[in-house]
């Protein structure tokens, strides 16, 4: 079996995706360790559903302290600046369209960008969370996510067979094996992880992929 990349790997990549200045909002699971990996020159504003704003990278689980957790129950560092708000006020900035950008993890993604992220066969689902609001309101979504699943069926497939969360929203996907672009005319192969080559990562993918001309391994 060839090697996969890790997830911290995965958000090192998607994390090269942030500007500085950006307003940004971290989904549950693997999108949480991108607030680990951003540069000390870059000042990035991350944004939680439960309100707050300005935080640092994640803390430690024994030192969590309730009252500074992000919306997905994950401790989080104290920043210069950050601030507290309610529920209310978080959710207007998501459907004001205040929030620059938006890494959230997936079950599946179609090749038009349609995003399922919040319930699957076999999974009693606890309900959408933020979800629905990011995918709709920020304004770029990015998802990080494993290639297949644990029996190797493809997550990036022609239609979502999963509830949906957001149709035609995802901008680029980042998995453990590429780097794959949503475009008007299809999902295009930007990147692979070391060794492999365009045809083993559609031979684990369900949806067509446009191979890049300027295809190349994935930069750190």
């Amino acid at each position: 079996m060839k090697a996969r990349l890790d997830e911290q790997t995965i958000a090192l990549r998607a994390a090269r995706e942030f500007e500085d200045g950006m307003v940004i909002n971290l989904g549950y699971g693997m999108p949480g360790l991108c607030a680990n990996l951003i540069p000390e020159d870059r000042t990035i504003f991350f944004h939680a559903e439960n309100g707050v704003m300005g935080y640092g990278a994640l803390g430690s689980d024994e030192e969590k302290d309730y009252e500074l957790i992000n919306a997905s129950d994950q401790p989080v560092t104290r920043m210069p600046g950050m601030c507290f708000f309610d529920s209310a006020m978080s959710f207007d900035m998501i459907r004001g369209g205040h929030i620059d950008l938006v890494v959230l993890g997936a079950y599946q993604v179609s090749q038009k960008g349609d995003l399922a992220n919040w319930g699957r066969p076999g999974r009693p689902a606890t309900g959408m969370g933020g979800g629905m609001d990011l995918a709709a309101g920020c304004r770029t979504v990015l998802v990080m996510m494993l290639h297949t699943t644990k029996d190797n069926a493809p997550r990036i497939v022609k239609e979502c067979s999963f509830p949906l969360t957001a149709k035609s929203c995802v901008k680029k996907i980042f998995t453990d094996v590429a780097v794959i672009e949503v475009t008007s005319t299809g999902l295009v192969l930007r990147e692979v992880a070391p060794t492999w080559t365009a045809r083993e990562v559609q031979e684990i993918t369900e949806a067509p992929l446009i191979v890049a001309d300027d295809l190349k391994e994935i930069e750190l």
